[in-house]
């Protein structure tokens, strides 16, 4: 009988591992990709549909297109996870494996912030990006806040190109002269791991007029004088609120007992739960990486590389080294690249490549290449 492996989530991780172990093992192994959604997109396509660049569905991408050798998907809901058993409940039945991978991401609880539901927007799911979508082309001038509300959060460069796009948007319907724009964030710099990306963002704000409040944490909104109240009591007015809402673990994962203080503890360098043969990988865990999926992908090549070695009875050669790649938009057609490395034990650090052409070209080409990996085909 060959192997079995579950895979919980098709975001960037479950997707690379699925990948992964089908290039190793092609039909020889079974890998059950589990997923409650019909379709794959990558986080920065949430802002192309926001901002009417791309419809939802060309954003979108069928798993029901996937075509890997050995790997199964299954659109269901999980309804519990047995990490000591490896068995997992679905409304679609039970499965059961040799190898589990928890790759579920981090849910999104925009009532933890009181009002944002009732005169806010969340932008973040894709249903937030349509409403905050028509949202934007209803608004006919204002003080235009986005802030985020909490820590950690997904792609952290995300909130700063929202702030470049709304900016733009404004600019192209005539709009800027008459409104405001406003970025508020728990962080002391857009990106603290890269000054210079800081730095160069922070220059960007100044060239556009964008106000930029570093270090402010959002208590609340007010839906009757319509303002953000934050934690020192000070108040912000705003006519709309582009909110990233808090991240947290998906209640499945709470209430399986993997979580530990909010998040799935791992080995840093094996992504191994305290459970035998049960891995955790991207934003479902606390190991120390930026919320993005690029950081996702990393951990599930290390996976795949753990799963095989115990596969073939030798021992594994890879050890994840928190490398990752981010990239920012300062415009329709020029995009900066952060290099990141969040290694366990050191101090987190980086580089940045200032904004071109070329780089936003390498963005749109690394998507496609992800594509053809973890979809198959052309």
């Amino acid at each position: 009988m060959s192997t079995q492996v579950l895979v919980l989530g098709a975001g960037f991780g479950g997707l690379e591992v699925a990948a992964g172990l089908s290039e190793r093992f092609g039909a020889d192994i079974e890998v059950t990709l589990i997923d409650r959604s019909e379709h794959f997109m990558f986080g920065f396509s949430k802002l192309d549909v926001m901002f009417g660049r791309l419809t939802e569905a060309e954003a979108s991408h069928p798993y029901s297109q996937l075509d890997k050798p050995g790997v199964k998907h299954v659109r269901a809901a999980i309804v519990s996870i047995d990490p000591v058993a490896k068995r997992v409940e679905t409304d679609s039945g039970s499965f059961e494996a040799d190898y589990l991978v928890v790759a579920l991401g981090a849910d999104l609880d925009p009532s933890a912030t009181p009002g944002l539901l009732e005169c806010g927007h969340e932008y973040y799911s894709v249903a937030g990006a349509l409403a905050a979508r028509q949202a934007l082309n209803d608004f006919d001038g204002g003080r235009v806040v986005i802030g985020v509300t909490s820590t950690p959060f997904k792609c952290p460069p995300a909130p700063s190109e929202t702030a470049f796009l709304v900016h733009d948007l404004l600019v192209s319907r005539g709009l800027r002269e008459r409104s405001e724009i406003a970025l508020v964030m728990p962080l002391r710099t857009p990106v603290p791991p890269v000054p210079a990306a800081s730095e160069a963002l922070i220059a960007a704000f100044a060239e556009r007029g964008i106000a930029w409040h570093p270090q402010k944490v959002i208590e609340r909104l007010e839906p009757a004088s319509r303002e953000l109240v934050m934690d020192d009591g000070t108040t912000m007015p705003f006519d709309l609120f582009l909110g990233v809402p808090r991240h947290v673990v998906p209640q499945v994962v709470a209430e399986s007992g993997m979580a530990v203080e909010g998040w799935i503890p791992v080995d840093p360098l094996t992504l191994q739960t305290s459970y035998p043969d049960v891995f955790a990988i991207g934003d479902v865990t606390s190991v120390g990486t930026p919320k993005a999926g690029i950081f996702a992908e990393g951990q599930g090549v290390v996976v795949v590389d753990a799963i095989a070695a115990r596969i073939n009875r030798s021992a594994g050669t890879l050890g994840y080294d928190g490398n990752g790649v981010c990239y920012v938009a300062f415009g329709p057609h020029r995009a900066a690249r952060l290099n990141i490395t969040f290694a366990a034990g050191a101090r987190p650090h980086g580089s940045y490549d200032a904004a071109s052409e070329t780089i936003a070209q390498e963005k749109k080409d690394y998507g496609i290449s992800r594509l053809r990996r973890w979809f198959g085909g052309e």
